[in-house]
């Protein structure tokens, strides 16, 4: 694959997020109990939007690499700057969560139930 061809996270489109995107109401973060209004600023949700659209482009272009039968190599550096881009999204995840839904907790007086949650969450997300 030449340097003209190569995939770059500037190279590729980027999706506007809705603008109705500000709130959620997911128990447990999508898996049943904590009953907290998830609320997140705008501008984080835009950052963490723009983030996974690029990533979904990027996807997509691995895809057509892959369809194209690109070299292994090629392919095998994308998926890699792939992974990296999300964990980069997951660390922002992760301290929007620190910093709001953990501070709102320890006020709440229900910091332990929040905890908890945090460590089954981390456990399913780290190998």
């Amino acid at each position: 694959m030449n340097g003209s061809n190569r995939l770059t996270p500037e190279s590729l489109p980027i999706s506007q997020p809705a603008d109705n995107f500000h709130t959620h109401d997911i128990d447990n973060h999508g898996h049943g109990e904590s009953g907290h209004a998830h609320v997140h600023s705008e501008e984080s949700l835009r950052k963490i939007v723009n983030r996974l659209s690029r990533i979904e482009g990027h996807i997509r272009g691995i895809k057509t690499m892959v369809q194209q039968s690109t070299p292994c190599p090629d392919v095998l550096l994308q998926i890699a700057a792939v992974r990296g881009a999300l964990d980069r999204v997951a660390r922002i995840v992760l301290d929007e969560h620190l910093t709001e839904c953990i501070a709102r907790a320890a006020k709440d007086g229900n910091i332990d139930v929040e905890i908890e949650q945090l460590k089954a969450a981390l456990d399913r997300f780290m190998p």
